[in-house]
């Protein structure tokens, strides 16, 4: 009786141990450090297709997004913000599209929400998720709405996991503090990778 107990204490030590490893790494950090995995997307707004290979040199921030979604809508602001402060010093924003449910390869959707958003910058079509299964969710996820910050050799070295981040807000948004406090971070980290 009681090596069973001791079988079942040590099984469910493991289990808990498993599920505490899942829930540290659902934020992305095992990624920081390694070479971005490619784009491998054809259909594109606003640019011709482009990889990270031929982005090298340039800071880039990517962001999945979708339409609808109220967190993707919060964060479309300080993505503009970005590119506008930061594209002339090496920064290059890209908006990758991801509809919900995958599947939908109408550009013309793309392209109404890019402009509702008022993206200018480049915005990709991942119209089946294999780029954010490829980066991202290979493994269980808290959101699809990843961004990640790209460092000028196409390393990661930073990774917003999901939901929103903007700047100082009024109204509504004004209690969001951790909304306020990512943006930051990914601010102060662009103007590090910047002047490296």
């Amino acid at each position: 009786m009681r090596r069973r107990q001791l079988l079942i204490t040590v099984a469910a030590a493991i289990i808990f141990r498993l599920g505490a490893e899942e829930l540290k790494n659902s934020d992305g950090r095992e990624l920081i450090g390694r070479q971005a995995p490619p784009l491998e997307l054809e259909h594109w707004l606003h640019s011709r297709p482009l990889e990270i290979t031929g982005l090298r040199g340039k800071v880039v921030l990517l962001r999945w997004w979708t339409p609808g979604c109220a967190l993707c809508d919060a964060t479309a602001p300080a993505l503009r913000k970005l590119q506008r402060e930061y594209g002339d010093r090496g920064l290059q924003v890209i908006g990758i599209y991801h509809p919900k449910p995958a599947g939908d390869w109408d550009m013309s959707k793309v392209e109404a929400a890019a402009k509702e958003k008022q993206f200018s910058f480049p915005v990709a079509l991942d119209a089946d998720w294999t780029a954010l299964k490829r980066w991202w969710l290979y493994r269980k996820r808290d959101y699809t709405s990843v961004s990640f910050l790209l460092d000028r050799k196409g390393a990661i070295r930073y990774i917003h996991p999901g939901g929103e981040f903007h700047e100082g807000a009024q109204g509504a948004l004004a209690a969001h503090e951790t909304c306020q406090r990512d943006f930051r971070a990914i601010e102060t980290e662009i103007g590090r990778l910047l002047a490296e």
